[in-house]
């Protein structure tokens, strides 16, 4: 045998071993966790009317277009996948690409996101906010 049929062997032999490992094996990775349930964000008075707070760990944020109506949403943009930056001036901004999307709904307001932002679902309780 010259040396191209035993490495063109070889590698035909390490193929069919991956193909039988990842059809027959344990998964790769977990699947990602979703966010427990339940979780208090924060207080009321942290969130400005017009404006909003960011939760990065929960990857959430939470609205307050007018006064005592309270919005949450996925705080990943719909663009690349970015976490949003900032919440100012009645958007909701995203620095990677220049998206923002309305405080009020999550509705894309200047792209190049191509969808706004899911809805979270959040309890206010007195002045309390929780992720559920």
């Amino acid at each position: 045998m010259d040396r191209r049929t035993v490495l063109a062997a070889g590698a035909a032999a390490l193929g069919a071993t991956v193909t039988g490992c990842s059809q027959y094996g344990e998964p790769e990775a977990d699947p990602p966790q979703s966010a427990p349930a339940n979780v208090v964000l924060g207080k009321t008075g942290d969130i400005p009317v017009g404006g909003g707070k960011i939760f990065a760990p929960q990857q959430v944020v939470v609205t307050q277009p007018t006064q005592g109506t309270f919005k949450a949403f996925t705080s990943i943009c719909t663009h690349q996948q970015c976490p949003v930056a900032s919440v100012a001036d009645g958007t909701i901004n995203c620095d990677c690409h220049g998206s923002k999307y309305a405080v009020a709904d999550g509705s894309v307001v200047n792209g190049p996101a191509p969808q706004p932002l899911a809805p979270k679902q959040i309890t206010v309780s007195g002045d309390s906010i929780t992720l559920t």
